[in-house]
């Protein structure tokens, strides 16, 4: 811990870290806004299903697009741009009385205009800290997201079923204003300019690292929903039990991301984190438990937040500076596709046995990613002995004035 209270006195380090964890807090709500609102206004949760859809369709796509842009136009004129379409979009939502047609146009525009501040803020890193304290970094980040899917979602809950779906709604709009501005606002965010990147848009996601990165961040992030699946479908009478077992896996992955942020990461890192998430998931077949569960759950999660870490650093460290905002891009779009895969494979898995058919597909998941990790070794950068940081471009960075 002395390592991270060192890095976290480190200038602009912390004030980054809070500004982007609140700014991304909507991430951990509007889903769930959406899917409470949209099955109140039409009484069909098919209805608020094909809504939830649209807007991953819009996330999804928009995720490398919209990184990449902030090469071109700079970070702030970037995200100023999509935080102001998408709040727009979002008190539509709320406020219109709208159709289902109308619902999903909405959602697709929420989507396509999520501001990219996780593209952003694992760009700036490495310019916040040095060399040896990148990684770090990256767990840290990791493992404090966290915090997003704890809180987040008990929030949105407390407010959308006590007080209202279009509070919920409009309480979204609210962290998208006030995180997002925060952010904006930074000085690191107007120091930092990205570099025009002068490769063809999707040619970064063909290097073998970073398309490992994308490939394993699906199948992780395709397990970690069909847990969510199996947990609501194990406790569908107790959703206390199912809101701490959720809990308690996203702590066990806090734990495991502050616990092994400081192990120099090698090619076969990733392959050692899987090792224990999926080991920790299969257990979870032996019994559904609630106490069962949530242990074996804590296992799996300790390696969640120390995957993701090694995800980030292996990007950052094999392309050019200006050409990570649009990695991460193409890494987040990966992990969105992952979690509706994910929820898919377990929901139809839940209807034809039960709730263990989503623990398995969790399992499945998470095993391939394992095999991918250690098949796909090669294609892994060893960092125990260079940095995470990015290769730099040849022309010059212009770094203006905040």
């Amino acid at each position: 811990m002395a390592g991270y209270q060192d890095l976290l006195r480190t200038p602009g380090v912390a004030r980054m870290i809070a500004a982007q964890l609140t700014a991304r807090f909507p991430n951990g709500m509007s889903s769930l806004a959406i899917l409470l609102h949209v099955e109140q206004q039409t009484g069909s949760y098919g209805a608020a299903g094909l809504v939830l859809a649209a807007t991953s369709v819009g996330q999804a796509v928009a995720g490398p697009v919209t990184s990449r842009w902030m090469g071109a136009w700079g970070m702030r004129r970037v995200l100023t741009l999509t935080l102001s379409v998408c709040v727009v979009a979002v008190l539509c939502l709320a406020l219109l009385p709208l159709s289902l047609p109308g619902y999903m146009a909405l959602g697709l525009i929420a989507g396509l205009s999520t501001p990219p501040v996780q593209s952003a803020v694992r760009t700036i890193y490495p310019k916040l800290v040095n060399a040896k304290q990148l990684t770090p970094l990256f767990s840290l980040d990791a493992s404090l997201q966290e915090i997003i899917w704890i809180l987040a979602p008990v929030v949105i809950t407390l407010v959308s079923t006590q007080v209202g779906t279009t509070q919920g709604l409009l309480l979204v709009a609210v962290f998208l204003v006030g995180g997002g501005s925060w952010f904006i606002l930074s000085p690191e965010v107007g120091r930092v300019r990205i570099p025009r990147s002068r490769s063809a848009l999707g040619k970064v996601v063909l290097k073998p690292p970073v398309l490992m990165a994308t490939m394993i961040g699906f199948l992780l992030i395709g397990a970690c929903s069909a847990v969510e699946v199996g947990v609501v479908a194990t406790f569908e009478h107790g959703s206390l039990e199912a809101g701490l077992v959720l809990a308690v896996f996203a702590v066990g992955s806090l734990a495991g991301g502050l616990s092994f942020g400081h192990i120099p990461i090698g090619p076969w890192a990733m392959a050692r984190r899987l090792t224990i998430v999926t080991v920790g998931l299969a257990l979870t077949m032996v019994s559904l438990n609630v106490f069962w569960l949530g242990g074996t759950l804590i296992l799996a999660g300790i390696g969640i937040a120390p995957a993701l870490a090694v995800l980030f650093a292996i990007t950052t460290a094999s392309v050019k500076f200006s050409e990570t905002a649009e990695a991460f891009g193409w890494a987040g779009t990966g992990q969105l596709i992952g979690a509706a895969a994910g929820s898919a494979v377990a929901g139809f898995l839940v209807d034809a046995t039960d709730a263990r058919g989503a623990y398995f597909a969790a399992v499945l998941f998470a095993a391939l990613g394992l095999v991918v990790s250690i098949v796909f070794v090669r294609a892994l950068p060893d960092l125990r002995h260079r940095d995470a940081s990015p290769y730099p471009d040849t022309e010059p960075l212009a770094v203006t004035p905040s």
